[in-house]
């Protein structure tokens, strides 16, 4: 009988807890670590074929010293924390996994757009306050409601998430509108998709799809602000450095948006002194990267990394990127 091969995931505690690795173990010899520092990533994969990974950042160094590599593959879709240059130079693969957690993060965006739309934080607070049992009337009115059908979605990034979110919009009654690709001329704007400038004053919703690199970062700062409408939200769930953070901060507290829902931050875990993490900034909803996972959806990049890993052993090329 044929040896299974040997792999090591990194940081399998990046998964969470419920995810079933019953596939991925008839498969390989599978060590798992909860986390890996990068110092250690070379040392972890000395005598390993595969490595598995989500955000382990695994250098040049690493994989040139790790010569019994021949795989590595990511539960995430994003591969900036891997040297894929170096991977390729040395004959070693690069797997992502790709559409996994649409069904759970289009469902977060709207989570985070209905409860600053529908003011859920602020009424749960004044219930618990007992304003509600001190009332005269049956309800209360003290934060503005507004219906989402017939409002206008701007998104950012069309790919499989910002699809996701533009059908969930339609369902809503929503008018959706397309970014076209930063940095795209406007007389070289698709007929279907509108120029990102063109978009910031349209929309009462903006929500965040698209990859961190140097086009995109800090692509909502100040000037972008201000050229949104004062009760428009900003949704990220994308990437945190694609948002000034204190550029938002200010336009929150001035009023000059009407809120945010931001599930991801410029580093993560954040420091204490992000800016979007003080005390009191009004219409701010801020969850801990949790957009992605849903027990169902974390799975689902497991299964992937097992697909990657069996297709790779019998010579495909399943989800490759190097």
């Amino acid at each position: 009988m044929t040896a299974k091969p040997t792999a090591a995931f990194l940081d399998f505690a990046t998964l969470g807890p419920g995810v079933d690795t019953a596939r991925l173990d008839e498969l390989v010899d599978a060590r798992y670590y909860d986390r890996t520092e990068p110092r250690d990533v070379a040392a972890r994969l000395a005598d390993c074929e595969i490595a598995i990974l989500n955000k382990t950042k695994v250098s040049g160094d690493a994989i040139r010293a790790s010569k019994k590599l021949k795989l590595i593959t990511l539960s995430a879709t994003g591969t900036d924390n891997v040297d894929v240059a170096t991977a390729r130079e040395c004959g070693v693969a690069v797997a992502n996994t790709r559409d996994y957690c649409s069904t759970s993060l289009s469902q977060h965006v709207f989570a985070l757009i209905l409860g600053l739309t529908q003011q859920i934080v602020g009424y749960d607070a004044l219930v618990r306050e007992g304003a509600w049992q001190k009332s005269r009337t049956f309800a209360l009115f003290n934060y503005p409601i507004r219906e989402l059908a017939g409002r206008t979605l701007g998104i950012v990034g069309w790919g499989a998430l910002g699809q996701a979110v533009a059908h969930l919009g339609e369902a809503f009654g929503m008018r959706v509108l397309v970014a076209a690709r930063l940095g795209t001329p406007r007389d070289q704007v698709p007929k279907d998709r509108v120029h990102f400038d063109e978009l910031l004053p349209q929309v009462d919703v903006l929500t965040l799809h698209c990859p961190l690199n140097a086009v995109t970062k800090h692509m909502i700062a100040a000037p972008q602000l201000k050229r949104m409408k004062r009760d428009a939200l900003l949704i990220n769930t994308a990437r945190g450095g694609l948002i000034d953070s204190a550029a938002l901060v200010a336009a929150l507290r001035s009023g000059e948006i009407g809120g945010a829902g931001i599930d991801v931050l410029p580093s993560e875990p954040p420091p204490a002194e992000q800016p979007l993490l003080a005390a009191g900034i009004p219409n701010l909803i801020v969850t801990p990267h949790v957009a992605w996972a849903a027990r169902e959806a974390r799975q689902r990049a497991l299964d992937q990394v097992t697909e990657n890993i069996a297709d790779f052993l019998r010579g495909g090329k399943l989800r490759r990127v190097a």
